[in-house]
């Protein structure tokens, strides 16, 4: 089972309550703790994101609602290659804003200050029938600092490219996760 879908706003407005909004499933032979207690080591991200190479947790309890974690990411120049994004090596803060074990976790993206953007990353996990269905999403409410910062100069046929493009990376980034961590989980 492995289901994609992602939902964008034309020209920068919001699509129901999102800007963008994105999720991919798979089922795992493990159960719903077995995956949370993977999902929630953000410092093994490097291990199944595409992009995040890991990091460190900053404060808080590690997985902790609350704590805030440091990420290495990595992006590729052929990434919307024509947009102004990062490339290369580049650091984010996020913090824990749900974590219940064998059910949810995720992390909001914080901007240069310090503040929870309305950018947040997460894990859902469902028993079923002996396994979990693991869904990873992604739903980006307003513009972070940084997509401001790229769209700012765009017209508004730009934005829809650069959103369409974005979204298409992002929902293929989603599913290679989920696809990692069946393999990660179920191969040992």
């Amino acid at each position: 089972m492995s289901v994609t879908e992602h939902n964008i706003g034309r020209d920068g407005e919001t699509a129901g309550n999102s800007l963008f909004q994105a999720r991919a499933a798979v089922r795992i032979s493990a159960s719903p703790q077995e995956i949370y207690e993977v999902i929630s080591d953000l410092g093994r991200s490097g291990d199944w994101s595409p992009e995040c190479l890991g990091g460190e947790w900053v404060s808080g309890a590690p997985g902790a609602v609350g704590s805030v974690f440091r990420g290495e990411n990595l992006r590729s120049e052929k990434v919307v290659a024509w947009a102004p994004v990062v490339r290369g090596t580049w650091f984010t803060e996020s913090e824990v804003v749900a974590a219940e074990p064998g059910r949810t976790f995720s992390w909001a993206m914080r901007d240069s200050a310090g503040r929870k953007q309305q950018s947040v990353w997460g894990f859902d996990i469902e028993p079923l029938d002996g396994e979990s269905v693991l869904t990873h999403r992604f739903r980006m409410g307003a513009p972070t600092e940084g997509i401001g910062g790229i769209t700012s100069g765009m017209t508004s046929e730009e934005r829809r490219r650069f959103f369409r493009e974005w979204g298409e990376k992002i929902e293929k980034d989603l599913e290679t996760t989920v696809a990692r961590i069946k393999a990660a989980v179920e191969g040992g």
